[in-house]
């Protein structure tokens, strides 16, 4: 653009169409609200209540281990708190937390009006908040899971735990990672759609990075944890053997497949706390960060190498040397990534001018305590050392400096820092510090004292121990501290009422800093997208807040009179085209309702009620989609001074949508992996493929099945060259194909099925029947969804809303149908193919 839109005047009344366009519903009504601002406070809110319950648990857990011999809480109800403690911290609290903060800052930090799916943020927060609510009130009941927050069979399959805790556990998490994942959809999109024009990706705030690494990690990692509590919950449910030795299963499967999530959480959890820091010590100290690209590069090489450490918590699994030698050489790499971060947030505090105040507090106690926990996982690391702490209080004691002392203590100097943004107040800096020693000095007592009870032989996840084995002064300690921590996040959590109580006023830039969302902010986010020329733009372009206000940069009111934001280039910012965003609505509250619903009744063996909240659910989804590809009114809009951009982009790789069912499809991908993964881990433990009492189906049905599968997917790839206007009439050709096709889907899974029942697949009998009925099932469940995905294309076709101006739905189903065929195919060539090799 050869000029800003600053030398235009504005017309009267923009800012009030704008306000109009944006204003939030009041009252019962909020609950429909789907805009950032409201979901991520509602977002943090919830999250903070799940880490004061973990909080309280564990306040219970040191009570009883206080004293030796101590009889305050039984044996199962001590198992229930310490599963519940850390299940509720690791999937309620740190993981949802940071995505909350993601949800809150980032389009103020990226210039954008808001995320690019509104209703898919909203949908994510209360499947979360109705999920974990409810999942945690198991307690109260006697109903929670007591198999620790790892689930490890077989002490959790149905032979030594009976009750139905571990499935509230299997099918409560398994469904809340549903949640997390689509939080992660939303934040991948946002960020490379939805910068600032001019924000190139070497322009992009630390914090946007490390989100961005961290969304991408929950793709790959959090399906393999669906994958394996889908496995436990149906050999629960159903007696399919995966994790029982004496049918051919084995519980090493469980561990792989957790442990390649559960690693990377550590990275999950760490990344963004890590980005949040260094967004605030150059703010704080008054220059810019150093090494910004090596910090880049470092926060995109932990999330690579965390994938190669999942082998780190099974060193005493009896693995072979090979692998474990590898995997210690990981846990050695991980820290180089790390200590480039750490040494480049010195280097700035060092060249800079630091003020000590409650931000910067934090910020230095997290150092203290991040590098502590970082050397000792770097003790762990080497095998001899792990084979003696294995399980001890001195791995209880590492986990918690590297998790608190990595996330909690930057997130608590980040509500200290960016509390303005919310309401334009402050916390109060004398309380701040107050909480700090507290914090940080409870802190301390009451976890490094469990470094020495570990090395001193104390192991983990007992309940009570005898007087006589020179524990019992450091448990004291470690109890007093705890209570102490409590002690400074209740401070916290008072001075934070205070000012939540003090009405709202415009926030201004207590800290100097040099990023986006300290431009003034309302309902909208900022009146006109600004155009940005460097990495601080505040700092290099002082007037740009005014500038802003005044509404002379990009799309300074709102065209169409509803909410709006720009798509731009991923690399480099250029705008691409206006983005019209839904409004408020409870289509994603009752879709998360529905969806709760299905997963929490199946747990209480109440099918028919699941299945019709199920359908709910699939209802509330198909709803929100049918109003969200519509033609525009007008097929290119003014944004700026001479510049038009087209409202709805008809090339499939400018698309949002199309982007976020692609990262769809990767998920899919991982847990359909997930499940050839355990296929291929049982078949090679078997002493013959296949075993005695099972038989493979002869070739001709396989080769019949991938043929209709693959004709499916051709039908499909040439059924949008038949998209020829708006006229219905003449998508006669279309609908045939899309007809076609899903005949092709649905005969190519008769096929398989009839094949396998004349081949007498028993999946009771041993594991790996079981698995190719998990494979057979998984292809069973995509046959059902291009069945709804075709049925609901020809109904837009029928009803006319399929135009060459709204393909959005027909783009968006190709990925997932060439997928559904690709896993098909890979299936049964994976069960065909390997008999023959071990053979």
């Amino acid at each position: 653009m050869s000029e800003l839109p600053s030398a235009l005047p504005r017309p009267a009344g923009e800012r009030e169409a704008l306000q109009r366009a944006w204003e939030p519903p009041k009252g019962w009504r909020a609950l429909s609200a789907v805009n950032n601002t409201r979901i991520g406070v509602y977002y943090i809110a919830t999250a903070m209540l799940f880490f004061v319950l973990a909080g309280v648990l564990a306040l219970l857990m040191r009570a009883q281990l206080a004293l030796p011999d101590n009889a305050l809480v039984e044996p199962r109800t001590y198992n229930q708190l310490f599963t519940m403690h850390g299940t509720v911290m690791m999937f309620l609290f740190a993981v949802p937390i940071v995505e909350a903060v993601a949800v809150y800052l980032l389009p103020g930090m990226l210039g954008a009006r808001d995320l690019p799916f509104p209703w898919l943020s909203a949908y994510a927060f209360w499947a979360y908040a109705i999920g974990g609510l409810v999942f945690f009130c198991t307690l109260f009941f006697g109903q929670a899971p007591d198999g620790g927050w790892f689930m490890y069979p077989p002490l959790t399959g149905k032979e030594f735990s009976p009750g139905r805790g571990a499935d509230w556990w299997l099918l409560g998490i398994g469904f809340i990672e549903i949640s997390a994942i689509a939080g992660a959809i939303e934040l991948i999109i946002g960020i490379l759609f939805t910068r600032a024009p001019g924000m190139t990706l070497m322009r992009m705030p630390v914090f946007a990075w490390a989100m961005l690494v961290t969304a991408l990690m929950i793709v790959f990692a959090f399906p393999a944890v669906i994958a394996a509590t889908t496995l436990l919950e149906l050999e629960r449910a159903f007696d399919w053997p995966f994790f029982i030795a004496g049918r051919g299963g084995d519980p090493l499967l469980w561990q792989h497949l957790f442990w390649f999530f559960g690693h990377p959480e550590v990275y999950i959890i760490f990344l963004p706390a890590a980005g949040m820091v260094s967004m605030m010590i150059p703010a704080l100290a008054g220059t810019p960060l150093v090494a910004y690209r090596g910090v880049v590069a470092a926060l995109a090489g932990v999330g690579l190498v965390s994938f190669a450490l999942w082998i780190h918590h099974m060193f005493a699994a009896g693995l072979g040397d090979v692998s474990m030698m590898i995997t210690s050489a990981a846990s050695f790499l991980v820290a180089l990534p790390s200590g480039v971060q750490v040494f480049a947030w010195i280097a700035t505090l060092w060249r800079g001018e630091v003020r000590l105040n409650a931000p910067t507090l934090f910020l230095l106690g997290f150092h203290f305590i991040f590098v502590l926990g970082g050397l000792t996982g770097v003790m762990v690391a080497v095998l001899p050392f792990d084979w003696q702490a294995h399980d001890s209080y001195f791995i209880v004691a590492h986990l918690h400096y590297v998790l608190i002392g990595g996330m909690v203590f930057p997130l608590f100097a980040g509500f200290y820092y960016w509390a303005p943004v919310f309401n334009g107040h402050r916390l109060s800096e004398r309380w701040g510090r107050w909480v700090f020693g507290l914090m940080f000095g409870g802190f301390n007592l009451a976890f490094f004292p469990m470094h020495i009870a570990g090395l001193l032989g104390m192991p983990r996840r007992i309940h009570s121990y005898p007087g006589e084995l020179g524990w019992n002064a450091l448990n004291l300690l470690s109890t007093l501290g705890a209570f102490v921590l409590a002690a400074g996040v209740m401070l916290f959590m008072v001075d934070a009422a205070r000012m939540l109580r003090r009405p709202e006023k415009d926030h201004d830039n207590p800290w100097r800093a040099g990023t986006l969302e300290w431009l003034p902010q309302r309902e909208y986010g900022v009146r006109s997208i600004p155009e940005l020329a460097s990495r601080e733009p505040l700092w290099e372009q002082p007037l740009l807040p005014r500038e802003v206000e005044d509404g002379r940069h990009w799309l300074p009111g709102t065209v169409f009179g509803g909410r709006e934001t720009l798509i731009t280039s991923i690399v480099h910012a250029r705008p691409l085209q206006l983005l019209r965003l839904p409004t408020d609505g409870w289509w994603p509250l009752l879709a998360a309702a529905g969806t709760a619903g299905f997963f929490l009744l199946l747990t209480v063996e109440l099918a028919v009620a699941a299945f019709a909240c199920g359908l709910v659910a699939i209802g509330a989804v198909l709803r929100w989609l049918w109003a969200s590809d519509q033609p525009p009114p007008r097929p290119r809009v003014e944004v700026a001074r001479d510049v038009q951009l087209p409202v709805n982009s008809r090339r499939t790789f400018e698309s949002h949508s199309w982007w976020a069912m692609l990262i769809l499809v990767v998920v899919d991908l991982t847990v359909f992996a997930s499940f050839a993964y355990a296929h291929v881990h049982v078949a090679m433990a078997a002493d013959t493929c296949p075993p005695p009492g099972a038989a493979l189906p002869p070739l001709r049905w396989p080769w019949a099945s991938a043929a209709l599968l693959a004709a499916g997917s051709l039908l499909m790839a040439t059924a949008p060259r038949r998209l020829r206007g708006a006229d219905a009439r003449r998508q006669r050709g279309l609908r045939l194909q899309v007809a076609l096709a899903m005949l092709c889907a649905a005969g190519a899974f008769g096929i398989d099925l009839f094949a396998q029942a004349q081949a007498g697949l028993n999946p009771q009998a041993q594991a790996w029947s079981a698995t190719v009925a998990m494979l057979l099932a998984y292809q069973g469940l995509h046959v059902a969804v291009l069945l709804l995905m075709g049925g609901y294309l020809l109904v837009r076709s029928f009803a006319g809303r399929l135009q060459p101006q709204a393909r959005a739905t027909l783009d968006n189903t190709l990925p997932m149908w060439h997928c559904a065929s690709f896993q098909g195919v890979t299936g049964l060539l994976l069960v065909q193919a390997l008999p023959r090799l071990l053979g």
